[in-house]
């Protein structure tokens, strides 16, 4: 980025992990420092509940079958359904992308906080989060923790879990974009310290909107 570029945007985050690595977990802890936490997966869920701005769209594409009786998408149907096709993932990700991004410049025009976090499940396969980010913060585990915190938390199989896996950036690739690494092997105390420091260095970079230069 130019200098020029840097003065017009605001210092933040774009924070990012693979599935079961904590990315929750991590972004609230910065959240009770005193960061604007913007969730784009939040928002997605928003997006999709009954009378969310999404619903038409899906059940337009997809069918009634995707749609509960409640009104919501069925995100386990979904989940299974755009996993093991990837012309159904694009065509959902067609109708909930351009309204994530509405959402989330309008949450960040909002925001208050010592700097944003956003945090962005599939920002490495974006280009865009890396442009419209000042560093790029991965939480990384080892992917067996990965497995069995998902196979415990959503009740799925390990064939599940790893086709989900297969269809996001590679631990590798993560890695590689990462300008920041949290490692979250363990459990909420050892992230405490890794977080705190992390913590004040954003905010001195936020405070001299410097990020882009280090």
């Amino acid at each position: 980025m130019t200098s020029s570029s840097t003065q017009q945007a605001p210092f933040s985050i774009g924070l990012t992990g693979g599935i079961g690595s904590g990315k929750t977990t991590v972004a609230n802890l910065f959240g009770e420092l005193g960061a604007a936490i913007i969730d784009t997966d939040a928002i997605a869920h928003q997006l999709t509940v009954p009378g969310g701005a999404a619903i038409a769209a899906i059940r337009t594409s997809f069918g009634d079958d995707f749609i509960t009786a409640e009104g919501a998408m069925d995100r386990a149907k979904m989940r299974a359904h755009v996993f093991t096709d990837v012309d159904a993932r694009k065509q959902l990700e067609s109708i909930l992308h351009p309204l994530i991004r509405s959402e989330t410049a309008r949450a960040a025009a909002e925001a208050r906080g010592d700097y944003l976090i956003f945090v962005v499940p599939l920002l490495v396969e974006s280009q865009q989060w890396r442009n419209r980010t000042s560093r790029i913060l991965v939480v990384d585990c080892s992917e067996e923790v990965q497995i069995s915190r998902v196979m415990q938390r959503n009740a799925m199989s390990r064939a599940q879990v790893e086709a989900i896996m297969a269809a996001q950036a590679t631990r590798a690739e993560r890695l590689a974009a990462a300008d920041d690494v949290i490692e979250n092997n363990l459990d909420t105390t050892a992230l405490i310290p890794q977080i705190a420091a992390l913590y004040a260095r954003y905010l001195s970079l936020a405070k001299t909107n410097s990020g882009d230069h280090l």
